[in-house]
């Protein structure tokens, strides 16, 4: 339930303890006075004629104020139309990661401060106190307020038709849930009885945790609040089997699918689904402005076209996109390089923070049993990873630009140690056999292909997405290595959603997919993908739904180093100092290194980016990541502009 205090002021100067992120010297969003508005071109017309409040009224009293020099930027102008490719419908969603509009986002520094939210107050790292922007409008012009945050507590997370799975793990500190205290129109605190050190995090996101949802839109789909006959027209009509599954289909922030659904991101989804082109215009009412008093975005409107993943090099090459790096790989730079010339754009390159380029990933929950107890052996995965030849793959694939190793983190960060880098990676097809022949495997047909325990010969299926040609032609290599160890490898491409469902059900032995999402941690930085703590996770799928679901699906962890990294998991959320989450991190990398749950191959490769060269604002270096990052958000892609207005996006 919801405790209520009105009225009440929030102890924002006594014991509260503002986050050091939001005290940096370097901030990106500032709350400084504006001498005047300036109103957007392209809504003067709605203005005069009513349609549109002025810029003064749509505004909150205090906005969100972005100096761009101090980012190395430049004020633009208004106007223009962003042109994007997606491979798929569903990437309507990535509006919402590009815009990346968050109560408390990272910055390029990948510390978190306020955003949506004026300010964040912290007690005890337990106690969180968020304060609006008073005047704070959704994009049809409703107030946003803690309405919107006491409809989602109490009718959607604590409905028990809405939530079935009950409240989300991030809001949960030793299976209880948060004290919520609705203050007043503007003011909301969450409090634990310890620290939830989960908390902001997820609420900064890629796919962040919504903890507020559009009340005065989605009560008429709620039966708490709607006219019973109306809500029963409406289940009809959208084609739901109640208005739980109707609730839910109409409210899907991050999927972004429903036009009529009030948003607070910079653009707003103008197209119904399906098509194979969309149209996002930009949100009247958005809370951030420049410094010289311009409300943001700078860009009227984005243009995302679908089109097959394999054909979009081809059509960025021809000029068709302004912006785009994703369905891009390393081995597109040089034949976008001599287009650009050709098409006014350049291609630069940024760095990606993921652990590893690509992975492989031995299922321990693997259904097989004979299979499960051979790819549980740690010398087995040692053996497949010594027979790999990661320089060949290096020179072959990324011209010997890429960083040779495991899946781990990078050197980038402060909890690097080259051990994690260079363990069991060393190309040694002898040392390799060893291991092999050591733990029973000793036994061969005729092909020279080993036998496992019951006579079958040793063929691994490795398992892809599909998507590119650069895991087949990785995957080539590695099959030249294991075979001289007596392994045959297979691959078999499948669709993204048929891949990860095999997985998780336990019928993929190996599959290939990127290796960590943040490899350039520090040790406050939760270290999550380290231990069992999600079903995503490719190598032990069921422990990490059993985590998950607190039991209720997939299995319990039964393999003691697994064991160990669940319990250093537990040691760093409960830790009081900045050294006891740094040796939890350090002995969590060291069992990875150890163990080869999962097989890096290469790590560091350049990520090619696609810029008009209209287009400004957009960082000639930066990191190209999903988590944190949101790939363009952390570098605000509402702060881009054309310096051709007329002529982008139309050609």
């Amino acid at each position: 339930m919801i405790h209520h205090s009105l009225p009440s002021v929030a102890r924002a100067g006594r014991s509260a303890v503002f986050l050091a992120a939001l005290i940096s010297l370097n901030m990106v969003w500032v709350s400084a006075p504006v001498a005047a508005f300036e109103e957007t071109p392209s809504l003067a017309e709605a203005v005069a004629d009513g349609t549109l409040p002025p810029i003064g009224e749509r505004l909150p009293e205090n906005p969100s104020v972005v100096n761009l020099e101090s980012l190395g930027g430049h004020p633009g102008h208004h106007g223009g139309t962003l042109r994007l490719i997606m491979a798929r419908s569903k990437d309507v969603r990535m509006m919402v990661v590009y815009g990346y509009a968050r109560l408390v986002g990272y910055d390029r520094d990948l510390k978190i401060k306020p955003d949506i939210l004026e300010r964040v107050e912290v007690e005890e790292g337990r106690t969180f106190t968020l304060h609006l922007r008073k005047g704070h409008k959704w994009s049809d012009g409703q107030p946003f307020t803690t309405e919107d945050f006491r409809y989602y507590w109490e009718d959607i997370a604590n409905n028990k038709d809405m939530s079935p799975g009950g409240i989300p793990r991030s809001l949960m500190v030793d299976g209880k849930p948060p004290l919520v205290t609705i203050i007043d129109e503007t003011t909301v605190r969450y409090s634990w009885p310890k620290p939830n050190p989960f908390f902001l995090t997820a609420l900064a996101g890629t796919t962040p945790l919504y903890i507020y949802k559009p009340a005065h839109y989605l009560k008429q789909f709620h039966a708490k609040y709607a006219d019973p006959e109306e809500l029963a027209e409406k289940v009809k009509a959208g084609k739901r089997q109640n208005w739980v599954a109707l609730q839910f289909r109409m409210g899907r922030q991050y999927r972004n699918n429903n036009p009529d659904l009030p948003t607070l991101q910079p653009w707003v989804l103008a197209t119904k689904p399906p098509s194979d082109r969309f149209i996002f215009k930009r949100n009247p009412y958005y809370h951030r402005v420049d410094d010289k008093g311009k409300q943001l975005p700078y860009i009227d409107q984005v243009k995302m076209v679908i089109a097959n993943s394999k054909l979009i090099p081809l059509k960025v090459s021809t000029g068709e996109a302004d912006l785009q790096a994703r369905s891009i790989q390393f081995n597109n730079f040089t034949f976008l390089k001599q287009a650009g010339k050709r098409n006014n754009f350049e291609v630069r390159l940024w760095q990606s923070a993921k652990g590893s380029q690509m992975a492989l990933f031995p299922n321990l929950n693997v259904n097989d049993p004979v299979w499960r107890e051979v790819v549980r052996k740690v010398e087995f995965r040692r053996a497949l990873s010594m027979a790999i030849n990661r320089q060949e793959i290096n020179q072959t694939i990324y011209f010997g630009l890429a960083l040779e190793g495991n899946n781990t983190v990078l050197p980038q960060s402060s909890l690097y140690k080259p051990y994690y880098e260079t363990a069991w990676t060393n190309f040694d097809t002898r040392a390799a056999n060893k291991l092999l022949d050591s733990v029973g495997l000793d036994k061969r047909n005729s092909n020279g292909i080993r036998l496992l325990p019951d006579g079958r010969p040793m063929e691994i299926t490795v398992e892809t997405a599909g998507e590119d040609s650069e895991q087949a032609d990785i995957l080539e290599l590695v099959r030249d290595g294991w075979r001289a160890v007596g392994i045959e490898l297979h691959t078999k491409p499948v669709q993204r959603e048929v891949f990860r469902n095999r997985i998780f059900s336990g019928s993929t032995l190996i599959s290939v997919w990127f290796g960590l999402e943040n490899a350039i941690p520090n040790a406050e930085l939760a270290p999550n993908e380290l231990a069992p703590t999600s079903q995503q996770q490719l190598q032990w799928p069921k422990w990490g739904q059993y985590f998950e679901t607190n039991g209720s699906a997939g299995e319990p962890v039964d393999m003691e180093k697994a064991r160990m990294l669940s319990r250093l998991y537990t040691d760093w959320i409960e830790a009081d100092s900045h050294e006891d989450r740094k040796e939890a991190w350090t002995r969590m990398l060291q069992i990875h290194a150890d163990e080869m749950f999962t097989i890096g191959l290469v790590r560091g490769v350049l990520q090619p980016v696609v810029v008009s060269n209209t287009l400004r604002n957009v960082p000639k270096k930066g990191i190209y990541n999903w988590e944190p990052g949101a790939h363009f958000g952390i570098y605000r892609p509402d702060t881009f502009w054309f310096d051709t207005p007329g002529k982008s996006g139309s050609q």
